[in-house]
């Protein structure tokens, strides 16, 4: 199968079993579905939502690690329109009791092993289960489908209704890009309580007839059994993941031949750790996106992963971008999300002439390919020079015996604000980091103080919180 145009997202079970039904759709490690299986236990949901009382317009939240029935309560939300509010269990209780009074939900549905939990915060609830009654469904692409908590830099969480339109197209854009076939094999390991844990790549290998295999939570190990063993066509991850990989006893002899589309995202990759991956062959890509855009804006090409090393990537197919004065990536599209969720102020100041605003400083290379500098609000300015932690964290990066670094920025009487490290290594001091900054950036730009720490604070999906750094 070669590109095409994508149905609406409520009719792709349907559509994928009047190609062929018994082609593996799902399998989560606990059981596997067929594409036939899939729509039998969709219809059947979307039928008992109906039954129990739910309308267009309402709201499910959940609470569960990655598995099976959680597509199939997608699909059945798609049909009914009905929005699913995925949360992440990394949180704690206060914090998901923020966002249920947010989303406001009918009801939170969770796996057994969260199912205690999700009681003690909603009250009344149930697991994640397949009623046996099927019936036929008329799907409206136009209604919210999904509502994702951002894992950006506000305190605040927000939550960005992506509606099954915006998921539709979002995944067409992808499939310009990565061109899926039944024959691909996608390794689904990002969390679903986050949007990429849904539109880069898992949802689009549902659409085309490929095989999804997912796991409840990242295994290097079993990762690189199954790239192996079940010939995985392609993995979107944060260079953590990539890290963690690459970092395996059995890397170097896992046989990589068929992983054809390697995407990095999430956050600006270390050429090294890329160079690791091309060196046994893998084209990995760098990525970006955010979650209000439905995630994905930019990706290399296989040919730029090589040549443009640092960069992020060109528009899909479908994205539109701009740079406004101050340098902010814009974007414009028919995935970009439909507003955050009774937030009105929110959403109109997330909008510019009818623009995204990312929020991120990029600039673009001649060649068409951007780069991002870092977040708007993480610049800080020393001596009258602006200065952009991610800069200073690639650096650092580079260095063998760093694992990660993060930089903020702090106040000082004599430049205004200077930059703090806060890196994990073995094996290095602080004057030796610092030395070896000052061979590779302008003497502003070298931190003044570096603190070694066992852990960095992480998002749900794995990106770096500056904010959470107390200099």
């Amino acid at each position: 199968m070669t590109n095409f145009t994508l149905p609406p997202v409520a009719d792709w079970p349907r559509h994928r079993v009047a190609i062929n039904p018994l082609a593996t759709a799902i399998d989560d490690g606990s059981r596997t579905l067929t594409y036939g299986d899939l729509l039998v236990l969709t219809d059947a949901l979307a039928h008992a939502l109906a039954q129990a009382g739910y309308r267009r317009g309402d709201r499910i939240a959940t609470l569960t690690r990655n598995r099976a029935e959680h597509l199939v309560l997608l699909f059945a939300c798609a049909a009914q329109g009905i929005a699913l509010v995925p949360l992440s269990w990394r949180l704690s209780d206060a914090e998901l009791r923020t966002q249920l009074a947010i989303a406001d939900p009918a009801s939170l549905l969770a796996s057994p092993e969260l199912l205690a939990r999700a009681t003690t915060l909603f009250g009344v609830t149930g697991p994640l289960a397949y009623p046996p009654a099927v019936t036929n469904t008329t799907p409206d692409d136009g209604s919210g489908l999904l509502i994702v908590f951002t894992s950006g830099t506000e305190a605040t969480p927000k939550a960005a209704v992506l509606t099954a339109e915006n998921c539709r197209a979002g995944n067409q854009a992808l499939q310009g890009a990565l061109n899926f076939t039944s024959d691909d094999v996608v390794l689904g390991v990002l969390p679903q309580y986050h949007a990429a844990g849904w539109n880069t790549q898992p949802l689009l290998a549902l659409a085309t007839g490929a095989t999804l295999i997912i796991e409840p939570r990242f295994d290097p190990a079993l990762a690189l059994q199954l790239i192996d063993e079940c010939g995985v066509t392609s993995i979107m991850g944060v260079p953590s993941l990539w890290r963690a990989l690459a970092s395996e006893p059995h890397f170097e002899t896992t046989d990589l031949s068929r992983l054809r589309n390697a995407v990095v995202g999430g956050a600006p990759t270390p050429a090294p750790l890329l160079e690791t991956w091309h060196n046994r062959g893998v084209d990995l890509r760098q990525g970006y996106g955010l979650t209000e855009a439905g995630p994905n804006v930019l990706c290399q090409t296989p040919d730029d992963a090589r040549s443009g090393i640092g960069a992020s990537g060109r528009p899909y197919p479908l994205v539109h971008t701009a740079l406004d004065d101050r340098g902010e990536l814009l974007v414009k599209g028919p995935a970009v999300f439909a507003g955050y969720f009774r937030d009105p102020d929110a959403t109109a100041a997330a909008f510019r002439d009818g623009w995204l605003r990312s929020g991120d400083l990029a600039t673009l290379d001649s060649d068409g390919q951007y780069r991002i500098v870092d977040r708007a609000k993480d610049i800080f300015i020393s001596g009258g020079e602006n200065v952009a932690p991610a800069e200073i964290e690639a650096v650092l990066g580079g260095h063998p015996a760093v694992t990660e670094a993060a930089v903020v920025g702090v106040a000082d009487e004599l430049w205004g604000e200077v930059g703090v490290a806060f890196v994990v290594a073995d094996g290095v001091t602080a004057d030796e980091l610092r030395a070896y900054c000052a061979e590779r950036l302008a003497a502003f730009k070298v931190p003044v103080r570096i603190e070694f720490v066992a852990e960095l604070p992480h998002s749900g999906i794995d990106k770096i919180v500056r904010r959470r750094l107390a200099p």
